[in-house]
């Protein structure tokens, strides 16, 4: 017996079989497997016990003109993606950190096919976990999205890497975090990674990089800044 469900009907479960469970026999198996919240929440979602998100409006949706005139504005690097990764816009800062971080380019082909991609994050195989983790979990609550399962159908075919993280089933969401960045022009630098919904839109994030004040991080930044001024 597993979690008082018995074998007969965990085999139907994992075989597809039977695609209703109750909450109860969720939360049991979760509790067997040591599942988190978050965990749980995703199986929820995989069996419709949570409502799906509503099918993402076309791809060229704009974000607000409030929200682009803040993304100019902003002394940090930033950008505005949308639930699958593809970057609608972003700021001079954010194309002078990646010239990858710009309009109509997607995140997860650049970080995963991109060679030249790679040697900006010294910690490329923890950043790609998290990432991958991410995806699924943002996968999980929107099913409607063709946008993503297409690329992550691409992905599992061309990136060994990416194939080998969407195997381990990890789900975790997307939230900020330091991320180390090693910069052609001024070296290794450790950002803070915010991420904020823009309000009114299906799905829109405005992502932000900034570095502690008065840090050596912080002085880099700026260098970066000064040196995209000096080529304007």
């Amino acid at each position: 017996m597993l979690a008082n469900i018995s074998l007969d009907y965990y085999l139907r479960l994992e075989r597809g079989r039977d695609r209703n469970p109750s909450q109860e026999v969720l939360e049991s198996i979760a509790r067997v497997l040591l599942l988190d919240e978050e965990h749980l929440a995703h199986l929820r979602s995989l069996t419709g016990q949570e409502p799906r998100s509503r099918p993402r409006p076309p791809r060229n949706e704009a974000p607000p003109a409030g929200t682009l005139s803040l993304l100019e504005a902003l002394p940090q690097p930033a950008f505005i993606e949308d639930r699958s990764f593809d970057i609608v816009a972003s700021n001079a800062k954010a194309r002078a950190l990646s010239p990858r971080l710009a309009e109509g380019r997607n995140q997860l082909e650049d970080i995963f096919l991109d060679p030249h991609e790679v040697p900006l994050y010294p910690d490329w195989d923890v950043v790609t976990g998290c990432l991958v983790a991410g995806v699924r979990q943002a996968a999980a609550h929107a099913l409607d999205e063709p946008r993503l399962g297409e690329l992550i159908a691409e992905l599992i075919r061309k990136s060994p890497r990416f194939r080998e993280l969407w195997g381990q089933h990890d789900v975790r969401s997307q939230r900020g975090a330091a991320l180390r960045i090693d910069h052609p022009q001024v070296g290794e630098m450790t950002l803070h990674r915010e991420r904020l919904a823009v309000t009114g839109t299906e799905g829109l994030t405005l992502v932000v990089l900034h570095a502690d004040p008065s840090s050596d991080d912080a002085d880099k930044l700026a260098r970066l800044d000064s040196a995209l001024v000096r080529t304007a």
